[in-house]
């Protein structure tokens, strides 16, 4: 699943998501991603267990977005 939205790109960030265990939270995910200013494109890999986000969003803000959904992520 990919959400992606209009803006400029920086270079990926990798999370690892704990949690994801259906396509509606990887739905959630990809969605609490997009919601964070700076995310061009969340790319939610449901089988990995990974999130790539594109964008000039920071982690600190991304992994925030991720615990408000109830998941749990880090850094990959």
């Amino acid at each position: 699943m990919s959400i992606r939205i209009s803006g400029e790109s920086a270079g990926p960030i990798v999370l690892a998501i704990s949690g994801m265990t259906c396509g509606g939270c990887a739905g959630a995910v990809g969605r609490a991603l997009s919601g964070v200013s700076g995310v061009v494109e969340a790319q939610v890999d449901l089988a990995g267990g990974r999130v790539t986000v594109t964008g000039t969003a920071r982690a600190e803000d991304l992994l925030r977005a991720v615990e408000a959904a109830g998941f749990t992520g880090e850094l990959a």
